[in-house]
């Protein structure tokens, strides 16, 4: 029996008095949930220098930027497969780095019209590195139901993930890197003064999307320009938006060198 069939079998759909439970979308709300209750404490606890009426209209610039290009880049994944597809079906295809890049347009667009000059990013954070861990598990206990699983590998933690082939569990990986993630930013928080306003939003941006970047190098993708699949296309873009930050840490981190 394969290992990943020791714990659970993938794809994993309970059944609750007669009904089938579809568990990603019930991760997929949790996290909502979970990942917004933890930023309304967040948010108690901490001295917010945006106001309330402001810190409204940056969320509803984010979510609905995040809507819109969470579809757009969805579709770019497969747009071939996606054109057969209803309308329904594209309307409730999306992926979370449209929605992350998107939601950051949404809220740079917002904060333009209100006037805002204060960086927001720093108190979604950690909220958003949950949500996204509650709802990477739910893609992995749905399987080769969403895509958001590997090629077929040889290596000793592929699983099958419901179709009989030993694939790399992607989702798996994502979920040990963001928990590392979180761990540190939680950490950096205490206790490096260095870091600015924004820097901590910034520094979970650049390394979750690098981190895509690498990944979908072991999804079966569709590739399209530079060999590059729209994830990865995307990724450079949101990479060459904060090549500011990059060049900073890269220079810190020479200077630190130097020192030891």
């Amino acid at each position: 029996m394969n290992s990943a069939m020791l714990i659970v079998s993938i794809p994993f759909e309970p059944i609750v008095f007669g009904i089938k439970l579809n568990m990603h979308l019930i991760l997929e709300y949790l996290a909502f949930f979970i990942g917004f209750r933890y930023y309304v404490y967040l948010r108690k606890k901490s001295t917010d220098i945006i106001s309330s009426n402001n810190r409204l209209s940056i969320i509803i610039g984010a979510v609905f930027g995040a809507l819109v290009l969470s579809r757009i880049v969805a579709f770019f994944e497969n747009p071939i497969a996606h054109h057969n597809e209803d309308w329904l079906f594209n309307l409730n295809n999306k992926t979370i780095m449209g929605g992350l890049f998107g939601g950051l347009l949404g809220v740079e667009l917002a904060k333009k019209i209100i006037g805002e000059k204060y960086s927001s990013g720093d108190l979604f954070t950690l909220p958003i590195i949950l949500g996204i861990i509650i709802g990477r598990l739910g893609c992995f206990l749905a399987g080769i139901k969403e895509f958001t699983y590997g090629k077929e590998t040889s290596f000793f933690m592929g699983m099958d993930l419901g179709d009989g082939v030993t694939r790399h569990p992607i989702a798996l990986y994502e979920v040990v890197f963001l928990i590392l993630l979180f761990i540190i930013i939680k950490r950096l928080q205490k206790t490096a003064i260095y870091f600015v306003n924004g820097d901590y939003f910034k520094l979970f941006m650049v390394s979750y999307f690098s981190l895509r970047f690498c990944i979908e190098f072991l999804k079966p993708n569709s590739f399209y320009m530079l060999g590059l699949s729209s994830i990865q296309l995307l990724c450079l873009i949101c990479l060459i938006y904060y090549y500011k930050f990059i060049l900073q840490g890269i220079t810190y981190v020479r200077k630190k060198l130097y020192v030891l």
